[in-house]
């Protein structure tokens, strides 16, 4: 495993981290605690080092699983970084223009969504504390900061990011020039190639830390998602994929694997590859719900990437569109 340093946070966190929403048992369906404590200690074994949840996963249920795992590995001397996120006290997802940031995140709902992410997790320090959505209307608006600043001088956080709202990588880059965010979180993949335009030279130039997430495409890069392909009920992707969306999908990436000359079984490992080749991303988080997909996914963060030719191909391939809506 190859290990990154995370923005000015200092934190050297592995190239492959981990995606814990699958294993919140909201949104994704059909996770078994089991299997994710099995999948999640696996990845340590094979150099995993960082783990990415959130409080609304599950309503805090991902956190617990995460916790358990983090304070065996630290029962044995093994440094596990955890990375939380607290919810819009609004209920709104993406966060949306015009709202003021006391809507969303007062120093007081910062505050006690972080007491019950620690209660959760069973820790005394969360290393990087995230806002689940984010509008740059909100630099220097609201007491947000505050409820960070005394978390941090608390010493209940380490570091404060932010997860950027779906497609909009350039609704960060006001915050980023503050200085007061550590990292950002956001979705970039061979599909959405946009972070490459703003977002990542504006972390690289602010040391700003990046976790990749959405780098498969919440499965449509994988090549397993096929115009066939169903999904249980109550699953969030029979949304992402309706209609024909799964026929398009599948349709691109066969040209995408057409065009590198690799099978459709190496496309996970040519989507997280191309993600990694970028030198502002810190770490990608897949979902990884099962042993197999982490002993997959483990072995790419191997700091290779792909070759400048490889990257030069899959430019063409940008396809900047919003599944979420």
């Amino acid at each position: 495993m190859n290990y990154r340093t995370l923005g000015r946070t200092g934190l050297r966190i592995s190239e492959i981290g981990y995606g814990a929403w699958g294993i919140g048992k909201s949104g994704w369906v059909g996770a078994s605690d089991d299997q994710s404590l099995q999948a999640l200690r696996r990845s340590i074994e094979l150099g995993l080092n960082f783990i990415d949840t959130a409080l609304g996963y599950g309503d805090g249920h991902s956190e617990k699983l995460v916790g358990q795992v983090v304070r065996e590995q630290k029962a044995q001397g093994k440094d596990i970084y955890v990375a939380t996120k607290i919810p819009p006290k609004n209920g709104q997802w993406p966060a949306r223009a015009g709202v003021p940031a006391d809507e969303t995140f007062t120093a007081e709902h910062v505050i006690a969504c972080t007491e019950r992410s620690l209660g959760h997790l069973g820790l005394e320090t969360i290393d990087v504390q995230q806002f689940h959505v984010w509008s740059d209307e909100w630099v220097g608006q609201g007491s947000w900061l505050e409820g960070i600043q005394k978390l941090k001088e608390q010493g209940k956080i380490r570091h404060f990011g932010v997860s950027i709202n779906d497609h909009q990588p350039e609704n960060a880059i006001k915050l980023i020039e503050t200085g007061v965010v550590d990292t950002v979180q956001v979705i970039y993949n061979l599909f959405d190639q946009s972070p490459e335009d703003q977002l990542l030279p504006a972390c690289e130039k602010h040391h700003v830390g990046v976790i990749v997430r959405v780098a498969l495409d919440e499965g449509g890069l994988t090549g397993k998602v096929t115009p066939e392909t169903t999904f249980e009920e109550g699953d969030f992707r029979n949304h992402y994929f309706r209609d024909d969306r799964k026929q398009e999908v599948y349709n691109r990436v066969q040209k995408i694997a057409a065009e590198l000359g690799v099978s459709l079984e190496e496309m996970p490992e040519i989507a997280l590859r191309y993600v990694l080749s970028h030198p502002a991303v810190s770490t990608v988080i897949p979902g990884m719900r099962t042993v197999r997909n982490v002993e997959r996914n483990m072995p790419v963060g191997d700091g290779r990437g792909l070759s400048a030719e490889q990257v030069a191909k899959l430019k063409s391939h940008r396809w900047i569109r919003n599944f979420y809506q």
